[in-house]
């Protein structure tokens, strides 16, 4: 038996040693964070949350910020080589719609840009339809998948385990049985408590489901904060779904009807050659989960009479370039008479700041459209703490009042939108695999135009006034949360 003196001996020692260790744990984790984060800014923030939280900020670096990047992303690379390899091969290159579409000089430069960042050709001849309804939305989901013959490809961040998520998965195993080709990708963060039943009758009835990057240390491509936040259907090869709209209630009206939390959002549904990027998206996706790669689906033809040039914008953090964020930034710095962005986190970069300030000191209307009440601590003040600069820019802001907004578009000048997935915030423009597309297209524009200027007659304007009587308590507030934004 120890003496009780030695005892109480090793205990004072062992109290010492911590005192010693936490220290030099978190000194070293801030040496790695330095070396290793991208940004000034999200190291600072890394740096200021383990220096306030010794033990819990130096875990989450490495549990969320640290692992198996470059692994990971270097394997997302090989996956998209690999499926537009076999692709060329296949069905050989398509030409861009640079070669002939009437496009002029600033939108020329968008789409070479587009083309550059993510190796999608801009293709004309296609059809769009703008969906700003929920139920119109899911509606036209459904009808698509009813009629596939051959093929039905999906892939969502979210797929809750509600009604809609369910009637979703009853569909795909139903279809299935009926021996159509399914695969279903589905983000294993984002729909983290999916039912499993229903994932095994899908593969049971024929069909496959995998998720994306699963929550396993052991695994060699694991990284918590990469995420696949993307929503895309591809039915047949010939129609095609994506914008910002996931599998839930709270997104097809069923939440809305019941008098519970829902979201305004913005979906697109998309035939003719554009389709064809969206197919190969999945592809990619579908490479990297699986290994397996995909026979190409047939090429989609134009569209008789279609007049939609189309630019699907895919990015992400294996991209050197993040796609979208350089399109938020170079169509709102090529804007000549107005740009209307909607987002529901808003979280700018430094370079997105600095375009919207620069294109109102241009005189350019410039409007914001962002959500008054958010459905993420934190990034409703983070998001208020940029306000002063942008308002006193002459930056109209408006925050919509029904209910949470989720749309993420952007309208330039009455001649070309964009609707997506990708928020104008740290995350999606670093961390998130993300997909949208740009429509060159006037008659679509004015469409776009047309529903965020009906979501601003339910939207309150933030006066100069209200930001310079804001009390110290809210500019503190909102400033930590900015501090703190690179870290949600």
């Amino acid at each position: 038996m120890i003496p009780s003196s030695k005892v109480l001996y090793y205990i004072r020692n062992l109290h010492y040693s911590v005192y010693l260790v936490i220290p030099l744990f978190s000194v070293a984790t801030m040496v790695i964070a330095i070396t290793r984060t991208k940004g000034v800014t999200a190291t600072l923030a890394w740096i200021f949350a383990i220096m306030a939280l010794p033990i819990l900020g130096a875990t989450l670096y490495f549990l969320i910020a640290n692992p198996s990047i470059k692994r990971t992303t270097r394997k997302k690379r090989q996956a998209a080589e690999e499926v537009r390899g076999a692709i060329a091969n296949q069905l050989g290159d398509r030409p861009s719609a640079l070669r002939s579409a009437q496009l002029n000089a600033s939108e020329c430069s968008i789409v070479r840009l587009s083309e550059a960042l993510t190796e999608n050709v801009a293709t004309e001849g296609n059809h769009v339809d703008l969906l700003a309804r929920d139920e119109d939305a899911f509606q036209r989901i459904e009808t698509a998948l009813r009629s596939a013959t051959r093929s039905i490809w999906a892939e969502y961040y979210i797929i809750r385990s509600d009604e809609t998520g369910m009637r979703f998965l009853d569909l795909l195993i139903e279809r299935a049985k009926q021996g159509i080709e399914v695969r279903l990708l589905y983000d294993a963060v984002g729909s983290i408590g999916l039912d499993a039943r229903r994932l095994r009758e899908i593969r049971k009835a024929g069909g496959r489901a995998e998720g994306f990057l699963p929550l396993n240390p052991l695994r060699r491509r694991w990284a918590f904060h990469l995420r696949n936040h993307r929503k895309l259907i591809v039915v047949d090869g010939e129609v095609g779904f994506t914008g910002g709209m996931n599998m839930g209630d709270e997104y097809s009206g069923r939440a809305r009807r019941r008098g519970r939390a829902h979201f305004r959002d913005t979906h697109l549904s998309l035939r003719g050659p554009a389709v064809e990027a969206l197919a190969q998206t999945f592809a990619e996706d579908w490479n990297f989960a699986t290994d397996e790669t995909l026979a190409p689906p047939i090429r989609p033809q134009p569209i008789p009479g279609a007049t939609s040039v189309v630019a699907v914008v895919s990015s992400g953090p294996d991209q050197e370039y993040n796609a979208a964020a350089f399109i938020y930034f170079s169509g709102i710095a090529a804007a000549q008479e107005r740009c209307y962005v909607t987002s529901p986190y808003f979280i700018p970069d430094e370079p997105t700041l600095l375009a919207l300030v620069s294109a109102a000191k241009r005189g350019v209307d410039v409007r914001l459209l962002l959500p008054a009440r958010s459905d993420v601590m934190l990034i409703g003040p983070a998001g208020r703490s940029y306000y002063p600069w942008l308002v006193e820019a002459g930056v109209r802001i408006f925050e919509y009042q029904p209910s949470m907004l989720h749309a993420k578009t952007m309208m330039v000048d009455g001649r070309w939108g964009m609707v997506g997935s990708a928020n104008v915030d740290v995350r999606s423009f670093r961390l998130n695999f993300e997909l949208g597309a740009i429509m060159f297209d006037r008659a679509f524009a004015a469409r776009l135009e047309s529903r965020f200027l009906a979501d601003l007659e339910q939207s309150r304007e933030v006066s100069r006034a209200e930001v310079d009587a804001r009390t110290f308590a809210t500019r503190f507030g909102c400033g930590l949360a900015r501090l703190l934004s690179p870290l949600l």
